[in-house]
């Protein structure tokens, strides 16, 4: 048997995950992560790769916590993307600096609009000059447009980025290998192929999403319970102009969002989420694109989708238990001894989670973070995005 010490030990490698090992690594700790299939996990990938600061959260014209707590994402996330910020992100592909917001012309929608740019701190702006950017330079759109300098990141690109820097800190091991004598402590076993190794460590983070209801009951932890909001995507593949936007509806959410892809072949994906996404949990494969058809007709009916082929995709958004199954506010973090269990909430969050994380952990142990070298224990594949996937477009 052959054994290692870290100052703390990360299960799940979806941005959260390796964000965080990011930040130890540079602050001194001899940390390490452990994912059980692919980096970017299954929450990360499927992500529509918004680094936004609230504004959509304030759509019906009030200050929430959410809207407060998120605000300064988009700064600090820019700095990285600049080379100035706590992590270097420079090599990460921004698919667009900045996202729209619409509506389709009603009373109801462009209220919401005219409350998120009075209310929010994120810069807004309607946009009034001619052309409009595609495809709103159409005369039959009458709805009003406005610009948030808020960037969209390719969530591929930015999980290269973040293994580039910690990949080698990073392994493969499934939940079914892990065997767990002191729940009070943080130290584990894993069974490989070569043998034992034993992992001795005070801290333990829990980013893996879904995977942290079985990670707490290896550890027999109880708390925190965990919920699971689920969403049915869709994915439209054509000659489709690039589009990152939101349409204002009349809830505190966005009736359709839209982010795009550019294709190897030529083409385009656009990747709906939004209220669609969230009412069409019920609906099968079939009924899903029916309704994201009928709502495309609906926001944009001068907008030729004769040639477009579709695809579905659910994902179960894994969450902290609210009441009433509601959104959380904020990322979350939750200690009881050694364990420390997260769910970052929101892509944007990652650097806010990490923070928390540092303010739970001691200065660094001094135990030289030097290359973490096991046998029997294979660096994780990069999983791939939702679209590169499909295997049947309709």
């Amino acid at each position: 048997m052959t054994s290692v010490r870290a100052d703390a030990v990360i299960f799940g490698g979806g941005i959260a995950g390796l964000w965080t090992l990011a930040r130890l690594r540079n602050a001194g700790y001899r940390a390490l992560l452990f994912e059980a299939d692919k980096l970017g996990g299954l929450q990360s990938l499927a992500s529509q790769g918004i680094i936004h600061g609230g504004t959509k959260y304030a759509l019906s014209g009030k200050i929430t916590g959410s809207s407060q707590a998120i605000a300064e994402m988009p700064g600090r996330w820019r700095d990285c993307l600049a080379g100035n910020g706590e992590l270097d992100l420079t090599s990460v592909k921004v698919l667009s600096s900045n996202q729209y917001l619409w509506s389709t012309g009603t009373l109801t929608s462009n209220l919401s609009g005219f409350f998120a740019g009075k209310l929010m701190r994120s810069r807004m702006e309607e946009v009034t000059a001619s052309p409009l950017p595609e495809p709103f330079n159409h005369g039959d759109f009458q709805g009003h447009l406005y610009r948030l300098e808020e960037p969209v990141l390719d969530v591929y690109s930015l999980i290269q980025a973040l293994v580039q820097q910690v990949g080698s800190w990073c392994r493969r091991v499934h939940p079914q290998q892990l065997s767990v004598e002191e729940p009070a402590s943080g130290s584990f076993t894993l069974v490989t192929e070569q043998g034992e190794l034993t992992v001795d460590t005070d801290h333990l983070l829990f980013t893996a999403g879904n995977g942290n209801e079985q990670l707490l009951r290896i550890w027999q932890r109880k708390q925190p319970e965990m919920q699971r909001r689920p969403l049915h995507m869709l994915m439209v593949k054509g000659r489709l102009p690039l589009l990152y936007a939101h349409c204002l509806g009349a809830s505190a959410n966005p009736r359709l969002t839209i982010t795009s892809y550019p294709c190897s072949d030529g083409e385009t994906v656009w990747y709906l989420g939004g209220q669609v996404a969230e009412q069409g949990v019920s609906r099968n494969r079939e009924e899903q694109i029916a309704a994201g058809k009928a709502e495309l007709a609906a926001l944009l009916p001068w907008v030729d989708v004769e040639h477009w082929r579709w695809a579905n995709l659910r994902v179960d958004r894994a969450e902290p238990l609210m009441p009433g199954n509601r959104r959380p506010e904020d990322c979350y973090l939750h200690r009881e001894g050694a364990v420390m269990t997260a769910w970052p909430t929101k892509l944007a969050f990652a650097p806010r989670l990490a923070d928390k994380v540092l303010q739970q952990l001691p200065p660094p142990s001094g135990i030289e973070p030097d290359q973490f070298q096991t046998d029997g224990l294979l660096r994780p594949a990069i999983g791939v995005p939702p679209w590169e996937e499909v295997q049947q477009w309709s």
